[in-house]
């Protein structure tokens, strides 16, 4: 039964099938105008009892698990807005706020958010919400490391701030982490202050292709020896084939020739076909995840983030499931994706290979239709999830932000 939200400041519309979140249609859909008029629809919303699910650009409602039920899907698109303060390396800016705005804003000022986006068309606040953060998260942190203060409008329609606009000024609880790959189910993001970087001078980029993950780990930890400082050690492992490590480097031009020669002398042993190339440009896709497919996030110690990469193609290879393994090798946190229509029995089969062994968990971020019908448990065993609970049971004792979109059905 649809609700009579008559909020000053927001539009409210029946749902249509393109409101679908993980194949639940909601049944309506407000668009707020600002922070304050979101703030108004959450308590009309609460005052009902309403399940909320928020949506940015949309490019990642299908990221996490279904809602458990879906009333109103609050569209933060109209929170687009960015307050550049270039002489602190300071920026706050809108949840609804596209990245590719947001990223040109900041290149027109020579710096920028050091944050390798995995979507292409998202926002601000969906790259919060689902907060994977690309290949340089290596040299300058996480998506959520980058944020110094964040406003959330709560379950009840309170406008709550942590942090601020200075990166000193952090302080008491950072329930900004909190939040950061929360999926929406402790508060609406409508605002993020980050700190920010210069853009450097110049970027190499050194690659080696490796024909065995004995050679893999050779050279990278032959890397590790060096003092090259990268801003990104990218493994590309996929289903069959050689493999390639990738190494971004950044800095002044004259300052990276003897770090690209330590980069280029480290690798070279163990490379094969030419030996390392190096080139003056990411390639186009840096980072992005597939737009299509099932996608899974396997993390590992660093130093055996080769070792779990081949251990996922060797599980992938007994069931002919196809999987290819991306991600950053010195920090562990590996992406696995599956070509789209994989069937779901194989999948399981990985999923389950890889939970097996110690130290490889691996979490389920998007799944195809088939594969969340099949039942496959998307967490896994989730270490802490007492306290994650006890925290979701403090912010929204209701349980109607996203219920069940994240871990142990929260």
């Amino acid at each position: 039964m649809t609700q009579n939200l008559d909020v000053e400041g927001c539009t409210v519309r029946e749902a249509a099938a393109e409101d679908t979140v993980c194949g639940v249609v909601p049944q309506q859909v407000a668009v707020p105008s600002d922070a304050d008029s979101l703030s108004r629809v959450m308590a009309a919303a609460h005052r009902r009892g309403l399940s909320v699910t928020a949506r940015g650009a949309g490019t990642a409602l299908d990221w996490g698990w279904p809602p458990r039920s879906l009333d109103l899907l609050v569209d933060t698109s109209a929170l687009s807005w960015i307050d550049h303060n270039a002489g602190d390396l300071v920026v706050e800016v809108g949840a609804g706020t596209p990245m590719a705005d947001l990223n040109a804003a900041l290149a027109a000022a020579g710096q920028r958010l050091s944050y390798d986006p995995v979507r292409l068309g998202g926002t601000v606040g969906g790259a919060l919400a689902t907060g994977v953060s690309g290949p340089r998260r290596l040299l300058s942190g996480a998506l959520r490391d980058l944020v110094i203060g964040m406003t959330v409008v709560r379950a009840d329609g309170v406008v709550a701030r942590s942090g601020g606009r200075v990166v000193k000024n952090v302080a008491g609880y950072d329930l900004a982490k909190l939040h950061t790959g929360g999926y929406g189910t402790l508060g609406v993001i409508t605002s993020a202050a980050f700190r920010l970087h210069p853009v450097p001078e110049a970027l190499r980029l050194v690659s080696a292709r490796l024909d065995s993950r004995i050679r893999a780990e050779r050279a990278l930890s032959a890397l590790c020896e060096t003092t090259v400082v990268p801003s990104a050690v990218e493994l590309d492992w996929p289903a069959s084939g050689p493999g390639r490590l990738d190494v971004v480097l950044e800095g002044t031009p004259g300052g990276l020739e003897a770090r690209v020669a330590a980069t280029v002398g480290a690798l070279a042993p163990w490379a094969s076909g030419e030996g390392p190339v190096v080139a003056e440009e990411l390639p186009e896709g840096w980072g992005l995840l597939p737009a299509e497919g099932t996608v899974a996030l396997v993390t590992a110690p660093p130093a055996q983030s080769v070792t779990a990469a081949d251990w996922v193609r060797e599980v992938s290879e007994a069931v002919d499931a196809g999987a290819h393994v991306r991600g950053s090798a010195a920090t562990g946190a590996l992406s696995v994706t599956f070509p789209p229509g994989t069937p779901a029995d194989r999948i399981r089969l990985v999923v389950e290979g890889v939970r097996s062994a110690e130290g490889h968990p691996l979490v389920l971020l998007r799944a195809e239709p088939h594969v969340r019908a099949a039942g496959i448990d998307p967490w896994g065993e989730v270490p802490g999830l007492g306290l994650m609970r006890a925290v979701k049971e403090s912010l929204d004792p209701g349980h109607r932000l996203s219920p069940g979109r994240f871990a142990g059905g929260i």
